[in-house]
C-alpha cells in the first residue's frame, strides 16, 4: 500500500511550519523516487537536522534536494548525508550545512555513483579540518569546478590548497573562491577533457542502437589518487569506466588525437563484447600470472573478432588505440611483447616479424570456431611456454600489463575460486543420502528418538498413523509438527534498467494454510446477507442452461413453426414477409476458468480509516462472497495467495484449487487468512498461471486482489518491481491469460494502469465497500 505522509504525523509535527507545508508539497515527488524504506529515512533525516537548531532554511533545503539526489544515485545515500551532516554540526555554520545539502543533487548528477559521493562527502572533510575558511567559497563555487574536475582532480585541487594556505584563512577565502591566480593554474593542470557524466546519455543510446539492447554502464574515480586511471572493468554484469578521458594520441602530438568520446565508446564496446560473447568464466586453478595473462590476452582478441564480424568498423576503432611499434628494435620487457602481440591479432595486415608474435597470430588465425573461450584458455597455455624460452625480464603483473587504453582489466574472463562455507556445507549434504522409514506404532515407540535431530538427519522415521500421548489425549504431530513446505519453484525477473531478464532469479515455496474458525466465514455470509440477496437473481442469470432455442434466424436447424405460420399469413394478404423463420439450438456453456489471487502482505493488516477491521478482514469477506457465487455459478476457480520476504523466500498458499469443491475446509482455510511480509507480486503471477495454463478452458483470468504497490524488503528501487509485474502481465497475456487487477489503494491510479493496461483494473476508493464490488465486477466482466 502506498505509504501516506499522515502516517508519520509524529515525525511531522516535529517539524517547524514551513517546512510541514514544503513536505507536503514535495511527497508525491518523493514517493516516486524512493521505497517505503528510503521515505522513512527521509522524513527521520529531516526531523534530525530539525533538532540541531541551525534553522528551518536547513530543513527546508534537505526536505527541497533529497528527492532529486535520490533519483540520481539511489536512496541508500540518505542515511550517510544525514550522519555527515551531524558529524559537521559541531565544526561549520547552519549557513554552510545548508550549502552542502543544496549543492547535493549538482554533486549527484555530476558524479552519477553513490560511492563517489560518499568519496565527495570525505573531499568535504578534508576541506573543513584543513581549510576551513574555504569550505564555502568553494561550495558556492562547486557547478563550476565539477564541470571542470572528476572527482579525483577535485580531491587533488583541494589538497593542494590546503597546503598551500594552510595558516592564510584570507589566502583561503580567495583560492578555495577561484579569486587567485594559483587557483585557476591547478584547476587548468588537474581539468581533464571529457567527463563520463556528459556523455552518459550519448553513450547508453550508442549502445543501444549498436547492440540491440542496454547495458548498465557507471563512472568509477579511475585517477581518484593518480592522474594514470584505472582500467574499466566488469562487475556483476555492470561496466564501470573511468570518470574522465583525454583525447588519446597513440604516436605523440605528431598525428591526429583521437576523441576522448571514441576512447568511451571502444572501451564500452569492448566490455560489451565481453559480456555477450562469454557463457561462462574460465578456472584460474594452477596458472601462473604470465599464463593468465597471455590467456587474458586471447580472450581479449577472441571477443573483439567475433564483435567485428558482427560490426566490422569496430576494428578500426580499436586499432586506433593500440600503441604502435618499432618492429626494427627487439621488444625489452614481457609486456611490450604483449602488446605487440595484441596489435597483431587485431591488425589483419600486421607486419611484425617477431617469432612470438608470428606463431601467436598463426594460432590464433587456425582456429575455425571462436565461440567458446576454452579456445582462449588453450592457445595462451600453449604459446606462454614459449615465454620462458626468451631472454627476456620475468613478467611482473604491475609493470607488464597491456598499454591499449580501452582495454579492461579481465576480472569478468576468470572464476574467482574462492572459499565458500556455504557451498561447502551443501556439497557435504549432498553427499549424505538421507534415508526415510515408515514404521509401525511399536517400532516408533520402543526406539529412542533424538532430540536434537533436525531435518538433516541421517534416518528419518515416518508413522502412517497419528502418534497419541497417553497422558493428554493429543498427537505429536498436532503439538510440535510442522506443516511441509514444497519444493523451490525458481522464476526469472525482469530488470528494466539492463533491459534483460534474470533467470531463475527468485524462488517461490508453497505453504499449507493455515486454518481458522468455520464461524469466522459464518459471522461474513450472515453480516452480509442484504448483499447476498441482491446478487441471488444476478447469479441465476449466469447460471448456463443447458440447450437454449433461438429464435428469428435465417439459417438454423429447424422451421420456427409460429414464424413461418406469420410468413405465409402476410405472403396471402400481399405484404412482405419476415424471411426469418428458423430456429437454432445453441448449448449455454461458460468455457472459463478463474485464479483468484490474493495480496497478503502485512499492509493488509492496517485498518480502514474510521472503521475498527482491517483490509485483510473486507478481502477475506469478499473473497467468502465472490467464492459463494462462483460455486453457485459453476465456473472453476482457484483461489491462492501470496507475500514475501526477499527473492529467495515467496510464499505462496493455495486455499482452494480448481478440482477441489468450495466446503468447509477451503472456509477454514480462508478464516485463517494473514498478513505479513512485503508483496513481489511478478513471481506469484508467474505460478498462478502454472496452473492456470493446465486448464482446458479457452477463456481464462487471473484477479488480483491488492492493496498496494509491488515491494520487497531486498528492493530499494520503487521502478524495479513494477516493471516486473508489467513483464509478468505481458508474459502471461502471451500464453492467453488474462490479467485483471482490483486495487484497494486509493493513489493507485499512479502506477497500477502502467503495470496491468488500461481496461484491466479497477481501483475502489471506498475500501468497505470491498465485499460487494467484487462479485458484481466478477460477473460484469465474465458475462
Amino acid at each position: 500500500m502506498a505509504i501516506h505522509l499522515d502516517e508519520f504525523q509524529e515525525l511531522l509535527d516535529e517539524l517547524p511550519g514551513g517546512a510541514q507545508e514544503l513536505l507536503r508539497a514535495s511527497w508525491n515527488e518523493a514517493a516516486r523516487a524512493m521505497s517505503p524504506r528510503g521515505l522513512d529515512n527521509y522524513l527521520k533525516g529531516a526531523a534530525a537536522l530539525h533538532q540541531l537548531g541551525r534553522g528551518e532554511e536547513l530543513v527546508v533545503s534537505f526536505i527541497q534536494s533529497m528527492p532529486e539526489v535520490a533519483r540520481a544515485i539511489g536512496e541508500e545515500v540518505l542515511p550517510d548525508l544525514v550522519n555527515f551532516l551531524l558529524g559537521m554540526a559541531s565544526k561549520t555554520s547552519g549557513q554552510v550545512l545548508g550549502l552542502i545539502v543544496g549543492t547535493a543533487p549538482i554533486v549527484a548528477h555530476r558524479v552519477g555513483d553513490s560511492d563517489l559521493f560518499r568519496h565527495y562527502l570525505k573531499v568535504l572533510e578534508i576541506v573543513a579540518a584543513q581549510a576551513p575558511r574555504g569550505l564555502r567559497p568553494m561550495l558556492e563555487n562547486l557547478d563550476r569546478l565539477l564541470n571542470h574536475l572528476t572527482l579525483g582532480g577535485l580531491r587533488r585541487w583541494v589538497q593542494w590548497g590546503a597546503q598551500a594556505y594552510k595558516t592564510d584563512f584570507e589566502g583561503q577565502a580567495s583560492y578555495f573562491g577561484l579569486q587567485s591566480a594559483d587557483a585557476q593554474a591547478v584547476l587548468q593542470q588537474e581539468r581533464k577533457g571529457t567527463l563520463f557524466v556528459d556523455i552518459q546519455r550519448r553513450l547508453n543510446i550508442y549502445m543501444r542502437a549498436i547492440w540491440g539492447r542496454d547495458f548498465f554502464l557507471r563512472p568509477t574515480a579511475g585517477d581518484y589518487e593518480s592522474r594514470e586511471g584505472l582500467k574499466p572493468y566488469i562487475e556483476h554484469y555492470v561496466i564501470y569506466i573511468a570518470d574522465a578521458y583525454d583525447d588519446y594520441k597513440p604516436e605523440g602530438d605528431a598525428t591526429a588525437p583521437v576523441s576522448a568520446l571514441e576512447v568511451y565508446r571502444a572501451a564500452a564496446n569492448h566490455c560489451a563484447a565481453h559480456l555477450v560473447f562469454t557463457q561462462h568464466p574460465l578456472s584460474m586453478q594452477q596458472l601462473l600470472p604470465v599464463q593468465m595473462a597471455v590467456i587474458e590476452l586471447f580472450e581479449d582478441a577472441r571477443v573483439e573478432e567475433l564483435a567485428i564480424r558482427k560490426f566490422p568498423g569496430m576494428r578500426e576503432a580499436w586499432l586506433a588505440l593500440h600503441p604502435v611499434f618499432d618492429y626494427s628494435s627487439q621488444p625489452a620487457t614481457v609486456g611490450e611483447l604483449l602488446d605487440r602481440l595484441a596489435r597483431a591479432l587485431l591488425d589483419l595486415d600486421s607486419t611484425d616479424p617477431h617469432p612470438f608474435v608470428r606463431e601467436g597470430v598463426a594460432a590464433f588465425r587456425a582456429q575455425a570456431d571462436l565461440d567458446s573461450n576454452q579456445v582462449s584458455w588453450n592457445l595462451g597455455v600453449d604459446l606462454s611456454h614459449r615465454l620462458f624460452e626468451l631472454d627476456l625480464p620475468t613478467y611482473n603483473k604491475l609493470t607488464d600489463g597491456l598499454s591499449a587504453i580501452y582495454r579492461d582489466d579481465n576480472r569478468a574472463v576468470w572464476f574467482l575460486e574462492e572459499y565458500d562455507e556455504a557451498q561447502v556445507m551443501a556439497a557435504t549434504w549432498e553427499t549424505r543420502q538421507q534415508v526415510r522409514k515408515k514404521v509401525n506404532v511399536m517400532e516408533m515407540v520402543n526406539e529412542v528418538d533424538v532430540e536434537f535431530a533436525g531435518d538433516d538427519a541421517q534416518e528419518v522415521w515416518e508413522l502412517p498413523t497419528e502418534f497419541y500421548l497417553d497422558q493428554e489425549n493429543v498427537s505429536i504431530n498436532s503439538l510440535e509438527g510442522r506443516p511441509p513446505i514444497s519444493e523451490p519453484y525458481h522464476y526469472p525477473e525482469w530488470d528494466y534498467q539492463i533491459q534483460l531478464e534474470r533467470p531463475n532469479w527468485v524462488t517461490l515455496l508453497e505453504y499449507h494454510p493455515q486454518l481458522g474458525d468455520l464461524e469466522v466465514i459464518e459471522g461474513i455470509i450472515l453480516e452480509h446477507k442484504p448483499v447476498i440477496s441482491r446478487l441471488k437473481f444476478l447469479i441465476e442469470s449466469m447460471v448456463p442452461q443447458g440447450m437454449q432455442r433461438i429464435r428469428h434466424m435465417e439459417d438454423g436447424d429447424e422451421i420456427d413453426i409460429n414464424a413461418a405460420v406469420r410468413a405465409m399469413i402476410d405472403i396471402r394478404i400481399g405484404q412482405q414477409h419476415d424471411p426469418r423463420i428458423m430456429m437454432r439450438y445453441k448449448r449455454a456453456l461458460r468455457d472459463l476458468a478463474v485464479l483468484v489471487l490474493l495480496d497478503m502482505s502485512e499492509s493488509s493488516n492496517d485498518k480502514v480509516r474510521g472503521h475498527d477491521y482491517t483490509v485483510m478482514d473486507l478481502t477475506r469477506a469478499a473473497t467468502v462472497l465472490l467464492a459463494g457465487a462462483l460455486d453457485r455459478i459453476g465456473d472453476p476457480f482457484a483461489i491462492h495467495g501470496f507475500c514475501s520476504d526477499g527473492r529467495h523466500d515467496v510464499h505462496y498458499q493455495r486455499f482452494k484449487d480448481f478440482d477441489q469443491p468450495y466446503d468447509d475446509l477451503v472456509k477454514a482455510r480462508l478464516a485463517g487468512m494473514k498478513g505479513r511480509l512485503s508483496t513481489r507480486m511478478g513471481a506469484a503471477l508467474r505460478h498462478a498461471a502454472h496452473y492456470l495454463a493446465q486448464q482446458p478452458k479457452s477463456k481464462r483470468v487471473v484477479f488480483v486482489v491488492t492493496d498496494g504497490e509491488p515491494a520487497d524488503n531486498d528492493v530499494t528501487d520503487p521502478q524495479y518491481l513494477r516493471h516486473d509485474t508489467k513483464a509478468a502481465v505481458e508474459e502471461l497475456s502471451r500464453q492467453g491469460i488474462t490479467v485483471y487487477a482490483l486495487s484497494l489503494d486509493p493513489h493507485a491510479d499512479q502506477y497500477v494502469s502502467r503495470i496491468f493496461g488500461l481496461k484491466n483494473f479497477t481501483v475502489i476508493d471506498q475500501v468497505e465497500r470491498l465485499p460487494e464490488k467484487l462479485p458484481m465486477l466478477y460477473m460484469s466482466l465474465t458475462r
